[in-house]
C-alpha cells in the first residue's frame, strides 16, 4: 500500500543515523556510493570489504518490517543493513553477501522503499544475468546457494531517479553454531 510504504520510508529517513563508511579495495580507501547503517539486537558488528559496521539498536519500524519479512519468507532475521541510494549515482557493484557472519546458506530478505531501481544478478560460472526492477514495497528473497553461485548489484543510472531505501534483513550467526 503506497501510503504505508511512504510513511515507513519517511520514518526510516528521519530515524536513521546515516553513515558513509570507507571501504578498502585493492589497497585503496573509497567512500561507499550511498549511505548505510547497521541495526541489530545481537550487538554483533558487521564486517565486509574492510569495514566494521558498529551495531545500532533495532527501531520499532524496522522490527515491524522484519516481522513481515519473516512471515512472508518463512525465515528468521535478527539484523538489517539499511541502505540509502540518494539518486542514480548511488550504486553497489557486483558482490555476494558471503561473509561468515551470515552463515553458510543465508536467507536475505531485501525490501525496497521509494524509487524503483534495477537489480542485476549474475551467475558466477555461466555468466547468465537476471534483471529485476525493484519497486516501492517489493520484497526480494535470496536463499540457499544464492550467495555462493551468484553476484548481484544495483548499477548507476543516468535516469532521473528519486531516493530509494533498501532494507536487507539477515540472521547473523552470533556464535560458532553455523
Amino acid at each position: 500500500e503506497p501510503t504505508q510504504t511512504l510513511q515507513i520510508f519517511q520514518q526510516i529517513m528521519e530515524e536513521t543515523p546515516w553513515e558513509m563508511p570507507e571501504m578498502v579495495m585493492f589497497g585503496k580507501k573509497y567512500s561507499q556510493a550511498g549511505l548505510s547503517t547497521w541495526f541489530t539486537n545481537t550487538n554483533v558488528s558487521y564486517v565486509y570489504s574492510g569495514i566494521t559496521r558498529i551495531p545500532h539498536a533495532m527501531t520499532p519500524v524496522l522490527h515491524g518490517v522484519m516481522s513481515q519479512c519473516a512471515l512472508a519468507s518463512g525465515a528468521e532475521y535478527n539484523s538489517v543493513l539499511v541502505n540509502l541510494y540518494r539518486d542514480g549515482n548511488d550504486s553497489v557493484s557486483w558482490h555476494s553477501d558471503n561473509e561468515e557472519i551470515n552463515g553458510s546458506e543465508p536467507t536475505i530478505a531485501s525490501v525496497s522503499l521509494g524509487a524503483t531501481r534495477r537489480f542485476d544478478l549474475r551467475h558466477k560460472e555461466s555468466g547468465e544475468t537476471v534483471r529485476v526492477d525493484l519497486e516501492d514495497g517489493s520484497l526480494l528473497v535470496m536463499a540457499g546457494l544464492s550467495q555462493h553461485c551468484w553476484v548481484h548489484q544495483i548499477a548507476k543510472t543516468k535516469a532521473k531517479v528519486g531516493p530509494r531505501i533498501n532494507l536487507t534483513f539477515r540472521r547473523v550467526v552470533t556464535s560458532q553454531q553455523s
